[in-house]
């Protein structure tokens, strides 16, 4: 390539001059036209004159500055060069009379208009299209002007896009962390988030609020950190150790906290948010992921051993890659011995730990029921790949799928390099030894469950069989052939074979269909009980059986030297295979894999090791948007919203960071510091910043300026997640288990939804039968089993997210509905009969229950007006419940399911047990207790309903 300024210094000696201007100023007409006037022309006007020299409409050519002011049908000139105001060109494109473009979408901004006046008032110079390439070239190589600055990458399907230009602001997540050399607030001896915070603050002319009393930091800090209520006695003990020394007793409410097993279980909560842990795999065929909690579990684990956040990204995208190194190390290289440990399972512990980490590449929704394997495939790698960037680089990769990114500098090939990164990835279930530190709690009874309900299934079922296979023998009999069963018949010709369901009628047809797919179901289920995890393995070929969704395995065939091939993909589509390309990264965080090579963002091209490789990648502290991204999430975490506004997306659609170099410092210091997650927190929570009060003195005025809170002038109000309610009316009410990790729990959801009819593969899934006594139900939310196609309607209208996307952020959306449900849903009313009676036995008269319910529920005492209220309630409470008898539950032990059989589309019924409520312990229920225990339940209930409990100050 040319030099840069010898091309500038020439331009001017090829432009088509004008009389009367200076070289200077036509080099600079000259520029301005190619750069910024005629892609305006190409893209605004030549679709209608000029794109087609046979088809102008109005007889209009503007290809050129001759046809321009040759004009068109009217032969009037479009422009006066010099004289914009007599010029119907510019009259034209400001809808003065004629009104061009013609759609209002298609409008020229008054950027895009003063372009063209400026170009007509300096002349209207064309320059010849050798001195426009020129000027390209030479803009090309500046990387930074006035205009912007170009971000190299890996390259654009087009020049345009390879070289177009950002506002720095747009890009800001892509260039290197910030050094910093101001460190006055190591000398001042303060937190460095209250200096950033501080500066910011001062800047604005706004002063902090004060800090928070001690009531509201310990629940504060006790929420964020463990996701439950501090109890009375914790909250005593706090209070006088504040009131003593204001320092350190808060440094050691927070070592407390995060040495807490109860920690993992709430930060844990957050990363399944963002990876869409679910116990089933969605789609039409929402079958069970048996053996997903193991996942769930090395998640909290990894949380309440502060893994190291570098070692948590690799294990989660490599884990497997990393366990067959392991083997590979303990077998002195012998492949043939990697390849039988990953089918039966011979594993370490450590060894195992990395394999159930490699679940995160098993979370997304998939199913290949009616479509080919290769579109299967395609679905689950393009999944996986905008999961991979949203998590742990908060980049969106489904926007540059198609096409080059929009606004972002992610070109086409990136993204399909990043594809071919992961192209050897298969999903399989995998035998893997169970941990020691893995509960195997509950797993006698609970497989005896499965295994009754697959009895139950297979009994139904074989008799069906038999009289199909009586008739299908009757059948080969009279047509004098040899009987073949089913399995061996399905390929011969129609005339050679029985009719499908020979001997059944439409009911029993149905029935059978129901049965089958029962039997599938529960022998699914049976490998929750198992060694097994959902994982994944490398290998060159894909071998899928049309019913993947209900059972993958390790499959290779014998096949040698299978060549495995990427290639971008046209618009995205598999049958438009472009320009082929080898694994690699983002170029254009301009982190190379290997610096020495010709292309430095592209991975090994073994299926071996690539996706180590690229894992290994993400997590280099060379990598400055993976450290900005996670400490970003925390943040929000602690203060409900991120220093970037959207966790999933750093883009130019995302928002702008509202203290860049606060979140650089933060980035940059857990770096340095062994990315240990329980550092930063204590970094975070230690400033004045955190432990600010919610309140103000000049908040409507704070409120006018910054409306969104952005500087955090105070702390922000955030009402408690659906987990944290559910968790705390346990919590309180003394009926939580406490027990960590293991199988996942059913608790008690509202009957109508349990057993409503949930379809799944042309059948209906067995009905949701909660788990059969109060101790195994009343465990932590995490630990609930999570169906995508049948949310628990109390945590989904308390916004827990939808598993089939990522969640960067949960909705606080407050709707009537909600009420209702804390007023009257049985989940509420049973906890506060249940609050109810631990009251009555710790307490003996009305005002001391009164009294110890606050201190329960809120932490504090209540004043004598309300203890006053809640008494007189709770007595006007009891005479009428004295007047109103309770209904009690009832539970069924089987149902008929009503279906329409596929073939017929006759209805037909059928018999579903569930023996769940042969012996069921249900909670306690308003029938079960005195009038005076459901008066005091009522007032329990008005706690649990009240804003002190719901929101978090």
């Amino acid at each position: 390539m040319a030099n840069p300024s010898f091309l500038v210094k020439t331009i001017g000696t090829l432009l088509i001059l004008t009389s009367g201007s200076s070289c200077a100023d036509e080099a600079a007409s000259a520029r301005m036209f190619t750069l910024k006037v005629l892609p305006i022309l190409k893209s605004k006007c030549f679709a209608c004159h000029g794109n087609d020299p046979n088809d102008l409409k109005g007889g209009f050519d503007i290809r050129s500055r001759e046809s321009i002011l040759k004009g068109g049908e009217s032969g009037e000139p479009a422009i006066a060069p010099g004289q914009p105001t007599a010029s119907p060109l510019l009259s034209s494109v400001k809808w003065e009379g004629l009104e061009m473009p013609p759609k209002e979408n298609d409008r020229l901004t008054e950027a895009q208009i003063q372009t063209i006046e400026q170009w007509i008032a300096a002349g209207a110079l064309w320059p010849d299209e050798t001195t426009q390439k020129m000027i390209v070239k030479a803009e090309q190589a500046t990387l930074e002007n006035e205009d912007g600055i170009i971000v190299p990458t890996s390259g654009g399907l087009s020049e345009d896009w390879t070289y177009r230009r950002y506002q720095p602001a747009e890009v800001w997540a892509f260039q290197p962390l910030q050094k910093f050399s101001d460190h006055s607030f190591a000398q001042q001896g303060g937190s460095p988030v209250d200096y950033f915070i501080r500066k910011a603050l001062s800047f604005a002319g706004i002063k902090p609020a004060e800090t928070a009393d001690a009531l509201t930091l310990i629940r504060r800090a006790t929420y964020d950190l463990i996701g439950l209520p501090p109890t009375p006695e914790q909250i005593t003990i706090f209070q006088n150790e504040w009131n003593s020394d204001k320092d350190k007793a808060w440094s050691r409410l927070i070592d407390r906290l995060l040495d807490s097993p109860h920690y993992g279980e709430r930060w844990g909560q957050h990363w399944l948010d963002v990876t869409r842990y679910s116990d089933t795999g969605g789609m039409a065929n929402d079958y069970e992921r048996s053996n997903m909690w193991r996942y769930r579990d090395y998640v909290i684990r990894s949380f309440n051993t502060d893994k190291p956040y570098n070692e948590f990204i690799v294990e989660q995208l490599a884990g497997d890659e990393l366990a067959d190194e392991s083997v590979r190390r303990r077998y002195s290289g012998d492949e043939a011995k990697v390849r039988k440990a990953q089918t039966t399972g011979d594993y370490t512990a450590e060894e195992a730990e990395l394999i159930v980490a490699s679940g995160f590449l098993r979370l997304g929704s998939w199913d290949n029921a009616m479509v080919t394997v290769e579109e299967a495939r395609q679905i689950y790698l393009d999944d996986l790949i905008n999961n991979v960037g949203q998590t742990f680089l908060s980049t969106a990769m489904r926007c540059c799928k198609c096409h080059d990114h929009k606004f972002d500098p992610l070109p086409t090939r990136d993204y399909y390099r990043m594809y071919a990164a992961f192209a050897g990835t298969q999903m399989a279930e995998r035998s893997v030894p169970f941990l020691p530190a893995e509960s195997q709690e509950g797993f006698e009874e609970g497989r005896a469950h499965v295994e009754r309900m697959l009895a139950f299934a297979v009994a139904e079922k074989n008799p069906l069989v038999t009289k199909r296979e009586n008739a299908a023998k009757a059948w080969f009999a009279e047509h004098n052939l040899p009987y073949k069963d089913e399995a061996a018949r399905k390929d011969l010709p129609d005339e050679q074979k029985p009719p499908r369901h020979v001997g059944l009628n439409y009911v029993e047809q149905g029935q059978l269909k129901v049965r089958e797919q029962d039997e599938w179901i529960w022998t699914r289920r049976l490998e929750r009980y198992e060694p097994m995890v959902q994982s994944v393995y490398n290998s060159p070929e894909t071998k899928l059986a049309w019913n993947g969704a209900r059972k993958l395995r390790i499959a290779r065939s014998n096949a040698k030297n299978i060549e495995l091939e990427s290639y971008i993909l046209t618009g995205g589509s598999l049958m438009a295979k472009g320009e082929r390309v080898s694994p690699g990264v983002l170029s254009a965080i301009k982190l190379p894999v290997d610096s020495t090579a010709d292309d430095p963002y592209v991975l090994p091209d073994a299926v071996e090791g690539r996706r180590l490789a690229f894992a290994r990648w993400v997590a280099d502290s060379g990598n400055p948007i993976t450290a900005r991204s996670f400490v970003n999430r925390v943040w929000q975490h602690h203060f409900g919203f991120g220093i970037a506004r959207n966790p999933n997306n750093f883009g130019a659609k995302g928002g702008l960071p509202s203290h860049p170099e606060l979140l650089d410092w933060l980035a940059t210091d857990f770096m340095n510091n062994g990315w240990k997650l329980k550092r930063l927190h204590k970094l975070i929570m230690t400033s004045d910043t955190y432990r600010q009060s919610a309140s103000h003195p000049q908040l409507n005025v704070i409120q006018q300026d910054d409306p969104n809170n952005e500087l955090l002038a105070y702390f922000p109000l955030r009402r408690l997640t659906a987990e944290e309610l559910r968790d705390s009316m346990l919590f309180i009410t003394g009926e939580m288990n406490h027990a960590v990790g293991g199988l996942p729990v059913m608790p008690e959801i509202n009957m109508e939804v349990a057993l409503q009819p949930r379809m799944i593969q042309f059948s209906l899934a067995p009905a949701y039968q909660p788990s059969p006594t109060p101790t195994q139900r009343n465990r932590r939310t995490i630990y609930a089993y999570r169906v995508r196609g049948q949310a628990d309607p109390f945590l989904e209208l308390f916004n827990t997210p939808n598993p089939n996307e990522s969640c960067e952020a949960r909705d606080a959306a407050a709707v009537t509905p909600q009420a209702f449900t804390l007023l009257n849903s049985d989940v509420v009313t049973d906890r506060s009969i249940a609050f109810a009676m631990r009251l009555q036995k710790q307490k003996s008269t009305t005002e001391e229950r009164v009294r110890h319910a606050f201190n329960l529920a809120l932490g504090r005492s209540p004043s004598d007006a309300e203890s006053d209220r809640m008494a007189q309630y709770v007595n006007d409470m009891k005479a009428y419940h004295s007047a109103t008898p309770a209904t009690a539950s009832e539970y069924p032990t089987q149902i008929t399911r009503s279906l329409v059989e596929e073939f017929t589309g006759e209805p037909f019924e059928y018999i579903e047990i569930l023996p769940v409520f042969e012996k069921y312990q249900p909670d306690t229920k308003a029938s079960d207790v005195s009038p005076e225990t459901r008066a005091l339940a009522d007032m329990c209930l008005l706690l649990f309903n009240s804003n002190p409990f719901m929101y978090l100050q």
